[in-house]
């Protein structure tokens, strides 16, 4: 079964991510889902946090997340923070 993919574009910092957190991941009845996050342009340690919220949002629910074209600058923030391999990345790589 294929991923339903979700991309998410602009910001994801504090002034964004409360109400992206607050819709929650929409897997429109699919078992798994790929956030890509190719066109995201602006990150600060809040979009760490929500990728981590949705990480145990899917867990809670028994479905399959990953992300893929994480920014460099995004996974800087996951590195310092030492939660990179809490996070299902996938290949740096258009879906």
């Amino acid at each position: 079964m294929t991923a339903a993919v979700h991309r998410i574009a602009g910001s994801l910092t504090i002034e964004t991510v409360t109400q992206l957190f607050e819709r929650g991941l929409d897997f429109a009845g699919e078992n798994s889902l790929v956030v890509d996050l190719e066109q995201v342009l602006t990150v600060d340690s809040a979009a760490v946090s929500l990728l981590l919220a949705w990480v145990r949002q899917a867990q809670s629910n028994g479905l399959d997340l990953s992300f893929t074209n994480i920014p460099a600058n995004l996974l800087s923030l996951a590195n310092l923070y030492g939660v990179t391999e809490m996070l299902p990345l996938q290949s740096n790589q258009s879906v």
